[in-house]
């Protein structure tokens, strides 16, 4: 079995495509095309099809995709790629995005496009069925599931005892050649914005050239956890859903490496929020409201917490896959949306600590 996540070996670096955005190269295309679509919105209407732009794993969407198609004859057409990338592409379509639906792992994505008018605001009748703190402030999109921010480690390296307390540990000299980060990954940057968010620019901007001096950097991810996971590297920062989605692919026997959670909600263990919204030019709304209303429902909520993605559901009363320590137990840094921002902050100070 194979990871579903979206192939990310033949893409250019998805900060880079962030900071071209920071750069302002994309930003006053997006704006303008905001500005001139409002007559471009569409009302609704019975149309039986709509174009949905996936950052999610492959294998999780088509499952939802399938039941939700099966149950209101909606055709739903899938393009699949990274978040940040599907977003870059909304950006540049602007009130001509092919998109009706916006998927993604990771919240500043949808801030990003809230912040230039991209995003339809959702009824409450829809954002109500997930609880305010895993939505837009401004009701342009509504949560799906939370992952927590976590490390990997080679127990037969680094006893749980030797475990940093925080992540700016990983900066300090002790553990120059022993970190495995993938700065790179989408998955990373929401990362750098909580530190941040929670320690101020320079502060974050020193850990980060610490953090380049300890570590060995990797395309994606998956690559990090594969690294540890091998003795390659001692520790590495991930997501916690990878993890486990190595774990079920080896199986325990192949499996050397374990997941730490960051004790004392420390911002290493940041909880990120996938989310969903409509755009503001589809012109297919009511047929998107209903897949993103499917998306928050029992019975999709029941799908991904039976697959192999890992993630914690966002609804409340679905227990998340048997396999997950219970977030209550995780104690994850929980940062409001707001805090946490666009990406942009963080995908510059990579930029400076020559992480991209």
């Amino acid at each position: 079995m194979g990871h579903s996540s979206p192939d990310k070996s033949v893409r250019m670096p998805r900060v880079l495509r962030w900071l071209a955005i920071s750069a302002g190269t994309l930003i006053s295309v997006s704006l303008l095309a905001a500005c001139s679509g409002a007559s471009a919105a569409g009302s609704g209407g019975g149309s039986d099809a709509i174009t949905l732009y996936s950052g999610q794993h492959a294998q999780l969407t088509q499952a939802i995709v399938s039941a939700f198609e099966k149950k209101t004859g909606i055709h739903v057409q899938v393009r699949t790629d990274d978040g940040i990338v599907l977003a870059d592409q909304i950006l540049q379509e602007g009130s001509h995005s092919r998109a009706d639906v916006y998927l993604t792992e990771n919240s500043p994505e949808l801030m990003l496009l809230t912040e230039h008018h991209l995003l339809a605001k959702l009824p409450a009748s829809i954002t109500g069925q997930i609880p305010a703190q895993y939505n837009s402030p401004t009701g342009n999109w509504m949560g799906i599931s939370v992952r927590v921010s976590a490390l990997a480690y080679d127990p037969s390296t680094v006893t749980s005892s030797g475990l940093p307390a925080s992540i700016l540990d990983l900066a300090k000299p002790q553990w120059k050649g022993k970190v495995a980060i993938a700065p790179t990954d989408s998955d990373f940057v929401p990362l750098v914005g909580a530190v941040i968010a929670s320690y101020g620019q320079q502060a974050a901007l020193n850990w980060l050239r610490g953090l380049k001096a300890n570590s060995t950097q990797y395309a994606d991810i998956e690559s990090v956890v594969a690294a540890v996971n091998s003795g390659h590297d001692a520790v590495g920062i991930i997501n916690q859903y990878y993890w486990y989605r190595l774990r079920t692919e080896l199986g325990n026997g192949k499996t050397h490496s374990k997941v730490y959670y960051f004790p004392g909600h420390n911002v290493g263990g940041l909880e990120n929020i996938s989310g969903a919204a409509v755009l503001a030019s589809s012109a297919h709304k009511t047929a998107a409201e209903k897949f993103v209303s499917f998306l928050a429902s029992a019975q999709a909520e029941k799908i991904l917490a039976a697959g192999d993605t890992y993630e914690y559901p966002a609804r409340s009363g679905i227990a998340p896959n048997p396999a997950l320590m219970p977030l209550s137990q995780v104690n994850p840094a929980i940062l409001s949306v707001v805090s946490l921002g666009d990406d942009l902050p963080a995908a510059s100070l990579l930029q400076q600590a020559g992480m991209t």
